[in-house]
């Protein structure tokens, strides 16, 4: 990902916002609750996402076709919804930026669906290390024996996360 600028920086609408949140309640469920605020403010940036401040705190993203919290958000404000946990094995490469491979893979929620986002978690105490694209839904993983399942999409240290604002 190439260096991301902040080019402006402003509230959205309240009807803006509570569009924002239905389509992340149709990623997440019930934990959208999480991450409705009085105060979101949306920041235009040179990157392929648009990113979304929500008290302040960067714990937003949407790609257009889908909206998902960072890492920030889903460290900040945890969620049960849309896991992939991997093994102590993986969590150098993932954080790393590397795809998830399935032989790292020891867990995946029934909610996984090909193409969406998902949240790749650590096995012991179920930390984010990284946001990812499923390549396949949640069965379909846990019945695989090899290959790649996740497509690395942002990760602790990338351009997003260091984002100053």
């Amino acid at each position: 990902m190439k260096k991301i600028t902040v080019k402006k920086r402003h509230s959205i609408r309240k009807s803006q916002a509570q569009d924002l949140i239905a389509r992340l309640s149709q990623e997440i469920g019930e934990s959208a609750k999480l991450f409705t605020a009085d105060m979101i403010e949306v920041i235009e940036t040179n990157a392929e996402v648009s990113l979304f401040l929500v008290n302040k705190k960067l714990v937003l993203m949407d790609a257009g076709t889908w909206v998902f919290p960072t890492m920030r958000g889903a460290v900040q404000l945890p969620f049960p919804e849309r896991r992939v946990t991997v093994d102590a094995g993986a969590i150098p490469y993932v954080v790393n930026g590397a795809d998830v491979m399935r032989p790292g893979i020891v867990a995946v929620t029934p909610d996984v669906l090909a193409g969406s986002p998902v949240q790749i978690v650590e096995e012991r105490h179920g930390k984010p290390l990284a946001i990812g694209i499923a390549l396949h839904d949640g069965p379909a993983i846990l019945a695989s024996s090899s290959g790649k399942m996740c497509k690395n999409f942002h990760h602790v240290g990338d351009e997003i996360w260091n984002l100053e604002i």
